[in-house]
């Protein structure tokens, strides 16, 4: 599972998807990273129900969508590579064992064998529309808790954006019309170039018109529920 996942590279729709926490897969050399399949779990170790909803958006607009299949705890695919969470040590109060002192060489092939060719594949999917004259428009799907150090969220979906509202801005509004959910703007995470690495690599430095959604974590845990918000966030895109 070294490779990422590849959806419709080919498709015909004008979006990118992309999802750098689909998945909570640990290599078996890895041993676990010395977690129990309790923590494997958790949200520390992927965005629970992003891959669905991802798969269901690449579905409903014939788009490509590109997936990581490594744990975010393997390695963070939206972290610059010189981040101290790029390979996570702690993650929400729990501690890594299989992160703890790393050689340089043991770094070195996480990177190898899982960011670069991750994103390289976002890079060769937008490339390739380039060559054909394709506009694309990047949109990253990620998921939140419910809750956080004991606070509720009140967002069931939200947006991250930067400078460019573009998107946002007439998504947001979309999403907001009906008045029968709280919709996050930048809340409880605002897009940040510092911070964040796959908008900014793959969209901004591009000039793409791009967004990051995150869908609350307990409203995309079954199938059903994924498609449904796919389908409500995919009519704000049309």
């Amino acid at each position: 599972m070294t490779a990422p996942r590849i959806l419709r590279p080919q498709g015909s729709g004008r979006f990118v998807f992309f999802c750098d926490h689909a998945s909570n897969y640990v290599p078996a050399e890895l041993r676990d990273l010395g977690l129990p399949a309790s923590e494997l779990a958790r949200h520390i170790a992927w965005d629970i129900g992003a891959a669905g909803v991802t798969e269901a958006l690449s579905e409903i607009f014939d788009a490509p969508a590109i997936l990581c299949n490594a744990s975010r705890l393997v390695i963070d695919c939206n972290r610059h590579l010189n981040a101290s969470d790029l390979i996570p040590e702690v993650s929400d109060g729990t501690v890594i064992p299989g992160n703890l002192h790393l050689s340089e060489a043991a770094k070195a092939t996480r990177r190898e064998r899982w960011f670069h060719p991750y994103h390289d594949a976002v890079e060769a999917v937008l490339l390739e529309r380039e060559t054909r004259g394709v506009q694309s428009i990047a949109v990253s799907v990620h998921s939140m808790t419910a809750s956080l150090a004991g606070k509720p969220r009140p967002w069931r979906i939200a947006l991250s954006s930067h400078l460019d509202r573009s998107l946002a801005d007439p998504v947001l509004a979309a999403l907001r019309r009906p008045g029968d959910v709280v919709v996050g703007d930048n809340q409880p995470y605002g897009l940040d170039p510092e911070v964040d690495y796959s908008i900014p690599f793959h969209a901004l430095r591009r000039g793409l018109p791009h967004v990051q959604v995150e869908f609350r974590q307990d409203e995309i845990t079954e199938t059903t529920a994924q498609r449904q918000w796919a389908l409500r966030f995919a009519q704000t895109l049309m």
